[in-house]
């Protein structure tokens, strides 16, 4: 078959809600010229997940969130956020093994619900994992601005990024970006081994925090487990929670809504669990490697959250943690800088494999987006040798660098967060219609307790997103309807399913 010939559709779906068959998903995967070299394992499916997975949220936002929010009792935040993150895994993983396709949430969509909800889905990831990326790529920039200040070097004002009301370009973050895109495109297994090291380096620190951390816990600062719960006041501008202009409760802290507002907040250092569903066609068995990609790297990183939760609310009492770098601050508190200053390499180091997986699921969800039309074909194109959709990956890899060189720390924006909440709710609803719609497809990981698992996952997300701000909706929006404008105009002209 021509590779641009356009896609014969499934009987019964026409317009925009038009689907695509996983056969047909499936083919498009053989062809020569837009197949993507299948190198992955397990192995590295669960190194690329807890890569990603482990980076600021254990650094910055355990002890954050343990003073402003839940105390001690962050470490039952943890599990919570664990098991609604575990729910959306179910579904990821009965998806990636039955369609094992580039393009994670976008793919699965095309398969269940049709074009339209495949784009709006797409669309949302492209911008979620490109500011993400952005944003991560100018914090490792300042932890290793301030590892070179510390040695005496200092960069010059206008190449340290904008801050403080400074205009700048950041040229360490940008470098960084444009490193990784480099490191992508000459291949997945180049990327896995890469990535590989700088986990293990990553992981090694974090069990450094909580063995070395463990023989500084004093008992006294676990009382009370559970705080009194503090009232706060009710909002009404565009700031506060979605679910609080809509019902107009106030929240509150500490007590037990304080855990659940905690799992609300700590549930985003769990994102990214699912970009390990983008690497589905470059993996030898993808049938039953990418469910254990998920679930496993899942597993690893809500122990470790849990366990260093623990043992930084038991150094420091949770009132007296810092909310910029609690645990390296913790082990300064009980008088060891040298600990300190590792946790603090540890982090910078973390960072680059956040980036680089971040930069991996976009190109990847643009390839499949790409390859079915509703993007520039040009772009679906892979390497003749290195097998990696490079068009892609340089493409993106220098819009992101560009924006990680003029982003402020500041605009850490909660899109991140909407979008991949957004995914979870399509890929649960996905599986609840491929099962009633398509039960001849052979799975070989089946999500247990369908419809009752997606349903609680989509309940989950719907309640979590309700608890973003107004204005993160507003900017999600927004940029929805850009999507809408471009699939109307070029997506749905151009798309090769009829």
């Amino acid at each position: 078959m021509s590779t641009e010939q356009p896609l014969r559709n499934s009987p019964g779906r026409r317009g925009v809600f038009r689907t695509k068959t996983v056969e047909q998903s499936i083919r498009d995967t053989e062809e020569p010229e837009h197949a993507l070299r299948k190198s992955l394992t397990a192995l590295d499916l669960t190194v690329f997940g807890v890569g990603v997975v482990i980076g600021t949220g254990i650094f910055v936002l355990t002890g954050k969130v343990a003073k402003e929010n839940a105390g001690p009792s962050v470490a039952l935040a943890f599990v919570l956020a664990g098991v609604v993150c575990g729910l959306a895994a179910l579904c990821y993983a009965e998806f990636a093994s039955t369609v094992p396709v580039a393009g994670s949430a976008y793919t699965f969509s095309y398969a269940s619900l049709g074009e339209l909800p495949a784009w709006i889905i797409g669309w949302d990831l492209i911008l979620e994992l490109a500011l993400g990326c952005a944003v991560v790529a100018v914090g490792w920039s300042g932890y290793i601005r301030s590892l070179l200040d510390n040695a005496g070097w200092h960069l010059p004002t206008g190449l340290q990024g904008t801050h403080a009301g400074h205009f700048g370009f950041d040229i360490l973050a940008c470098a960084l970006v444009l490193v990784l895109t480099a490191i992508l495109v000459l291949g997945m297994k180049l990327s896995s081994r890469v990535t590989t090291v700088v986990v293990a380096i990553k992981v090694t620190v974090v069990l450094i925090v909580i063995v070395v951390g463990g023989f500084f816990v004093t008992g006294a600062n676990y009382h009370p487990f559970i705080p009194h719960s503090v009232g706060t006041k009710a909002g009404g501008d565009i700031k506060a929670p979605l679910v609080q202009l809509m019902f107009g409760f106030a929240p509150s802290n500490f007590g037990l809504m304080g855990i659940f507002s905690a799992a609300a907040v700590v549930f985003f250092a769990f994102i990214g669990f699912d970009i390990v569903a983008t690497a589905a066609e470059e993996t030898r068995n993808p049938q039953r490697d990418v469910p254990r990609g998920i679930l496993g790297s899942l597993a690893i990183c809500t122990v470790l959250y849990v366990a260093v939760s623990v043992v930084v609310t038991g150094m420091q009492r949770y009132d007296q943690l810092s909310t910029d770098a609690p645990l390296a601050d913790a082990f300064k508190a009980t008088g060891h800088p040298f600990w300190a200053g590792l946790i603090s390499f540890g982090a910078a180091v973390g960072l680059t494999t956040v980036c680089m997986i971040l930069l991996l699921g976009q190109s990847r969800v643009f390839f499949a987006m790409s390859r079915d039309g509703l993007l520039p074909r040009i772009f679906s194109r892979v390497h003749p040798r290195y097998g990696t959709p490079y068009r892609s990956t340089i493409l993106l890899g220098a819009v992101v660098a560009v924006l990680a060189g003029f982003t402020s720390i500041d605009v850490l924006a909660e899109l991140v967060n909407i979008g991949t909440l957004f995914a979870f709710v399509v890929v649960a609803l996905g599986v609840i219609l491929l099962r009633r719609n398509r039960p001849d497809l052979p799975r070989a990981f089946r999500t247990p307790l369908v419809p009752l698992v997606p349903v609680l996952s989509v309940l989950a997300s719907l309640w979590l997103m309700l608890n973003l701000t107004a204005e993160t909706w507003l900017r999600f929006a927004v940029w929805m309807a850009l999507g809408f404008v471009i699939y109307f105009v070029y997506g749905r002209r151009h798309s090769r399913v009829p």
